[in-house]
């Protein structure tokens, strides 16, 4: 009687413990249509998984209105802008209909410029015009696709002047931030300078006569709140030419709350809409009123929230399993069937090489097992084989 003396491997103690026992390797017969279709599997349940995963953190929007009570919160307006008027012509100034002085929101950076744009400058314009007005038309169709990747570019500055003109300056760019209460007002830019009173202010234009006015303007940037995924500001890139003197430009702003709560962001912004209105002032002719460029902003009642909507984490993993165990008994199905219709064909179109496979096999596996026997045994092999 033979008697294995060697010390045993830690590794062999382990696979002892196997509760899956596997089918020894030489009783497997490995095909290329069953290697075929495990690697068609593994591609498959690859591509299916990472679809669900993407899908299961790209969840849906949900848009909620609520009545806005937070009414005691400030409201950021962002401004720049420029004005066919050199700036000691002009001046810009806001009062809210709590009539607070104007000196409580700040005041907006003046510079005096060309209205004329550059070359580089005018296609840097012209590009933020165009992607504006594209996703204003175009909003109902691509606005999970804003609020979910955003839209930066829309806000990109224009670029500095790169050679200066050779003559005086004819235009004023406005730029700032002012902080203002959350309620409606109209925030102006006419003619003349300022004087600040108790209730209000007075332009010194409105003590003198009438001169001539270009109150052409080009907007940069025009929002309130927070910069945000998903909002589009129809003001901005917005540009209006007159060659009338004397031209009153109203723009009527519904401004309205908007909560984000999404992926990439969680901030507190302002989405809003507007209505223009320009015409002529004269006097002779019955069009009354002040020349100038006019914002009239209302808040909203009601305040949007924006947030996604994610699948319980259960029912995700459930449905990822059933993907998996589906495709891998489908295709398990297709390997069973395929492999079936190709053997079928073999026998009737090639039964001596089939036999030959047979017997080939057949001589292979006692082989096979001699060398296992040997190993497991620690026997020379020309013991066992005599």
């Amino acid at each position: 009687m033979l008697r294995y003396r060697g010390k045993q491997k830690v590794l062999d103690k382990v696979k002892e413990f196997d509760a899956f026992p596997k089918v020894p390797e030489e009783y497997v017969d490995s095909t290329p249509v069953g290697g075929t279709f495990s690697l068609i599997t593994f591609l498959i349940i690859m591509f299916l998984v990472v679809s669900e995963v993407s899908h299961y953190f790209d969840s849906s929007l949900v848009f909620k209105f609520t009545p806005d009570t937070e009414m005691d919160e400030k409201l950021r307006i962002n401004i720049d802008l420029t004005v066919a008027m050199p700036c000691s012509n002009i001046g810009a100034d806001i009062l809210d209909s709590t009539s607070q002085s104007v000196f409580g929101f700040g005041e907006l950076e003046e510079e005096d410029t060309w209205f004329e744009l550059e070359d580089h400058q005018r296609d840097s314009f012209e590009a933020v015009k165009y992607l504006n007005s594209y996703l204003r038309e175009e909003y109902h169709s691509i606005w999970q696709l804003l609020y979910k990747r955003g839209h930066g570019s829309i806000r990109a500055t224009i670029p500095e002047r790169r050679v200066k003109p050779n003559r005086k300056h004819d235009a004023c760019r406005l730029h700032g931030v002012l902080i203002l209460n959350k309620v409606g007002g109209n925030f102006h830019i006419t003619a003349g300078k300022s004087i600040h009173l108790p209730r209000g202010h007075i332009h010194l234009n409105m003590l003198f006569d009438d001169s001539a006015q270009n109150f052409s303007h080009r907007i940069n940037r025009l929002s309130f709140g927070s910069p945000a995924h998903g909002i589009v500001y129809p003001l901005e890139g917005e540009e209006k030419v007159t060659s009338d003197d004397s031209m009153l430009f109203q723009y009527f702003v519904d401004v309205v709350p908007t909560d984000i709560d999404t992926t990439f962001e969680s901030i507190k912004a302002y989405q809003y809409s507007v209505k223009e209105l320009e015409r002529p002032i004269s006097h002779s002719k019955g069009s009354h009123g002040v020349p100038g460029i006019f914002f009239k902003y209302d808040m909203a009642a009601l305040k949007v929230k924006v947030y996604q909507e994610k699948e319980n984490i259960v029912q995700f993993i459930l449905r990822l399993f059933s993907i998996i165990g589906g495709i891998y008994i489908i295709v398990g199905f297709l390997n069973v069937v395929t492999q079936s219709i190709f053997n079928a064909f073999r026998k009737s179109s090639a039964p001596n090489v089939l036999q030959h496979t047979h017997k080939s096999h057949s001589y292979e596996k006692p082989l096979v097992n001699t060398l296992l026997i040997s190993q497991d045994l620690n026997v020379p092999l020309d013991i066992l084989n005599k």
